[in-house]
């Protein structure tokens, strides 16, 4: 008796208490936390936005569009006439997001900005929630206010971009999957989170690439009698059959879009058509390694629609990497330091769109503030899946003294060089999470998902190009992982124990 209320209190003090405390305890603090997410957003919604730009245009048009019931969408003149001219570069998320609000409360001047306050406020409360998942109480409640607080995410409610709503997605998928996992309704959790992996494909299309990394969260799920775990085996198949349920159904969520554009495109696309472009432009000959125009001498220039368009980019940007692979392989380092290096895109937008409430010496110093804040979650998220060293045992200690001066390196790395490259820290997250090390924290579950989705960020942007607004998803995955830095280790596995950490 003594032993087992030991092992329920060792249990509590990692965050492994009874599923339902877990579930359904701290609601008082999720609640504190939306408000004060979404205060500062508010403000920052009302007093900051102005008429979109950049992208934010393309996508605050689509949502006009379909909110007046004319779908996603814009009008060509064609002899003179309007001639209705169906869309699908854009991927038509946030733009529908966007158009049922407009369709709720009408398009006045701060409706869009206030909804992604909101939007920034719920996603700071799944954080929560979903961090209760994989560490102590103490250590979620940290990592909401690490994401209530974060001066991207604040800054971004005053921006029409897709970055928060995607977040929300990558962000609840999981957390509606652990959740109902942990009270034994495996497939009931299975089916949300595809819905709502599914909504966040609609809005990112490589969200997608997240599905497999949802059967890490069903690993620790499954109890047998007396609360022993399950063996490997049944807990692997009990994730693949998750991850393969989720996976079938977010595709099913996406499938109706996929058919319209089948139907009223040149072709069929997915999502949208734009995964051609961003290839061409990582790999044409003009290529940096962030966002360049393509133009038409660059390699497609007959106008045709749009999935052909696409295609045809897609073909010239295999051609030019299959030409010179080297070339293309020594641009990754620079898209990923486009990517992850800085944090400047929120305070270019705004300056765009306001030029007289941003002249350059508050640009620059917004972009010092924003960067220091990112840099600074990203080098403590490294530490999220590097635990505490112990003493003992001797091999633990040294893997995982090992695994800390490698971050620490890089963080150096990072603010001595010359070049200040902190990516490397993004590249160390999974691979770390992945290395079997001795006396490692239980970088499964919800961590192993995070980490997950940091690579997915990662090789999305070394394949395609960089630039600094691409990490903003992955900002609440970094929050939760900065929470969960240097933890206790898994302790080694006893004899007959099936559920050792």
């Amino acid at each position: 008796m003594a032993e087992a209320a030991r092992a329920r209190a060792g249990a509590a003090r990692d965050g492994r208490g009874p599923a339902s405390a877990r579930a359904g305890g701290d609601l008082v603090f999720s609640a504190i936390a939306f408000v004060l997410a979404l205060l500062p957003r508010l403000y920052v919604a009302i007093a900051w936005a102005r008429e979109p730009v950049w992208d934010g245009h393309y996508y605050d048009f689509g949502a006009r569009r379909i909110a007046a019931g004319l779908g996603y969408s814009d009008d060509l003149i064609v002899g003179g006439q309007p001639v209705w001219h169906p869309w699908c570069h854009y991927p038509v998320g946030y733009s529908g997001f966007l158009g049922l609000v407009y369709r709720l409360f009408g398009a006045g001047p701060h409706v869009a900005t206030v909804a992604n306050a909101v939007t920034g406020a719920l996603l700071v409360v799944v954080v929560h929630r979903l961090a209760r998942y994989a560490t102590t109480p103490a250590r979620a409640r940290a990592a909401a206010l690490l994401a209530a607080l974060s001066p991207g995410l604040i800054v971004y409610a005053a921006l029409l971009m897709t970055e928060p709503l995607a977040a929300l997605g990558l962000v609840t998928a999981p957390w509606l999957l652990a959740r109902d996992a942990a009270r034994g309704r495996l497939l009931r959790g299975a089916v949300l989170a595809g819905v709502a992996l599914g909504l966040t494909a609609l809005v990112r299309p490589q969200s997608l690439l997240c599905a497999p990394a949802l059967a890490l969260l069903t690993w620790r799920a499954g109890r047998g009698p007396g609360g022993v775990a399950d063996g490997a085996s049944a807990a692997w198949r009990r994730g693949a059959l998750a991850a393969a349920v989720s996976a079938a159904t977010a595709l099913a969520v996406v499938a109706p879009w996929t058919i319209r554009n089948c139907r009223v495109m040149d072709g069929c696309a997915l999502v949208s058509t734009n995964g051609g472009w961003n290839l061409a432009i990582g790999a044409f000959p003009r290529a940096t390694g962030r966002f360049e125009t393509l133009r038409a001498g660059d390699g497609c220039p007959i106008a045709r629609g749009q999935v052909a368009q696409d295609r045809c980019w897609m073909a010239e940007g295999l051609k030019w990497i299959k030409n010179d692979p080297v070339r293309w392989l020594a641009l990754i380092p620079r898209k990923l330091s486009f990517t992850f290096d800085h944090e400047s895109f929120p305070v270019g937008y705004l300056g765009e769109a306001n030029p007289a409430a941003w002249p350059e010496e508050r640009r620059a110093a917004g972009r010092r503030v924003l960067t220091a804040s990112h840099l600074g979650l990203l080098s403590v998220a490294a530490l999220g899946v590097v635990a505490l060293p112990r003493l003992r045992p001797w091999r633990a200690l040294a893997a995982q003294l090992l695994a800390l001066a490698a971050v620490l390196g890089l963080v150096a790395w990072g603010v001595l060089g010359d070049e200040h490259a902190f990516w490397p820290l993004a590249v160390a997250i999974p691979v770390i999470a992945a290395l079997p090390l001795p006396g490692r924290p239980a970088n499964g579950g919800v961590v192993g998902y995070l980490a997950f989705a940091v690579a997915s960020v990662t090789l999305t942007h070394a394949v395609f190009f960089g630039e600094d607004r691409y990490h903003m998803v992955v900002t609440p995955a970094l929050c939760v992982l900065a929470a969960c830095a240097l933890r206790r280790g898994e302790t080694a596995p006893a004899a007959g124990r099936a559920d050792a950490r």
